[in-house]
């Protein structure tokens, strides 16, 4: 039983017959080589879900942070040129707004009790009644979504 066990691990067995090779007559036979194939094959490396979803995750996130970008300056740019003649909504094209305060009257009356008021300029409007459009900025006209967007960044810096 040895020497069968022995045979085997020193000789390899041919596909084609049941006689055994010897590592010189298999060095011999001829070798299939693909045409075209001249560097070794590539292995395949093997991916499980989390690493498929995390590289996924990681192409999507650069391409959105690089293509929003170009968006914006696109549209941006875009609007440049084209003219903008449509009046502001909430001025009515007139560029300024009623005072909430005082509703327009540049004067607030104060009930002190005992049937006695007082009556004072608005502080917040200053007495005049009314106040700078905010949404165009005093020109009646409507801005632009991205025109506002970058008025609305370079005001909080």
């Amino acid at each position: 039983m040895t020497t069968t066990s022995s045979r085997l691990t020193t000789t390899q067995y041919s596909f084609l017959s049941s006689t055994p090779c010897s590592p010189t007559t298999m060095a011999a036979l001829p070798r299939r080589r693909r045409a075209g194939a001249r560097y070794p094959r590539i292995q395949a490396i093997e991916f499980d879900q989390n690493t498929v979803v995390a590289i996924t995750v990681g192409v999507v996130s650069v391409a959105a942070g690089i293509g929003i970008p170009i968006f914006y300056e696109n549209q941006i740019d875009n609007s440049a040129k084209r003219d903008n003649n449509q009046p502001c909504f909430p001025c009515s094209g007139s560029g300024a707004q009623v005072c909430r305060f005082c509703t327009g009257a540049g004067t607030v009356t104060v009930v002190i009790g005992n049937g006695e008021s007082e009556v004072s300029k608005c502080v917040n409007c200053d007495g005049i009644g009314s106040l700078t459009c905010t949404t165009c900025q005093g020109s009646g006209i409507q801005p632009r979504y991205l025109d506002r967007r970058v008025v609305l960044l370079n005001y909080r810096n």
